[in-house]
């Protein structure tokens, strides 16, 4: 359960969706960075293939998801969060042909973790789709912030390009630390609507250990096949 307790004993609810999101996730959120493929390469040993393995695997995640969040778009819950400028999917699309262009990797396998990960956004997204809450919490706030600093690593240790680091681009958004502020309050607002902050909080749990099987997985895969 998502109840804290206070020191007097009683339980005490989260004040927000997004406390509660946090709550729930944050000792995911630590294993996350410790492992896998994203843990290599915040390590700079991250190879090429292992990244263009990860990049080809999140295709389908956000092609999921952002179909979903657009299904959900006059959505009172939703439908603040639908934010055109964060899509992923087709910068995704661009690196992966920059990479088969430029360093010949292609025919890279789609793995049963990522399948698994869409196939549970899939589900998210069906009747008031207020779970997606979750899945744009883990993904999006995730690629503003640590996918910043990634892209950075990426660039210093496989001297990768801009144009093989579209996925880390947000060039709709002028100023990201405000941007970020604002879907934060745009969750937190959500959550008003909701009032009930548990099935989101438990969809956030689910999401970052799906990002970690995902991960494991590519970096397993990764040196399996080269």
């Amino acid at each position: 359960m998502l109840e804290l307790v206070s020191e007097a004993g009683r339980e005490l609810r989260p004040a927000s969706l997004l406390e509660a999101l946090r709550e729930r996730t944050k000792d995911l959120h630590a294993v996350a960075e410790r492992t896998g493929i994203v843990a290599e390469i915040l390590h700079r040993r991250g190879s090429l293939f292992g990244y263009a393995l990860l990049l080809r695997n999140l295709l389908p995640v956000y092609r999921t998801m952002e179909r979903g969040l657009a299904g959900q778009r006059t959505s009172v819950v939703l439908g603040m969060l639908v934010r055109p400028e964060l899509d992923r999917a087709g910068a995704i699309e661009s690196d992966l042909r920059f990479i088969a262009n430029h360093y010949g990797i292609d025919d890279l396998p789609l793995l049963p973790e990522a399948t698994r990960y869409a196939d549970v956004i899939c589900e998210a997204a069906k009747g008031t789709g207020v779970r997606l809450i979750a899945h744009a919490y883990a993904r999006y706030l995730g690629d503003l912030s640590g996918g910043q600093i990634l892209k950075k690593l990426l660039q210093r240790s496989l001297d990768l390009p801009p144009e093989a680091l579209a996925f880390y681009d947000f060039p709709r958004i002028a100023d990201i630390a405000a941007f970020k502020s604002e879907y934060r309050s745009a969750i937190d607002r959500a959550g008003d609507e909701l009032g009930d902050f548990d099935v989101v909080a438990e969809e956030g749990a689910r999401a970052f250990q799906l990002n970690i099987d995902l991960s494991v997985a590519v970096q397993a895969a990764a040196l399996r096949i080269r």
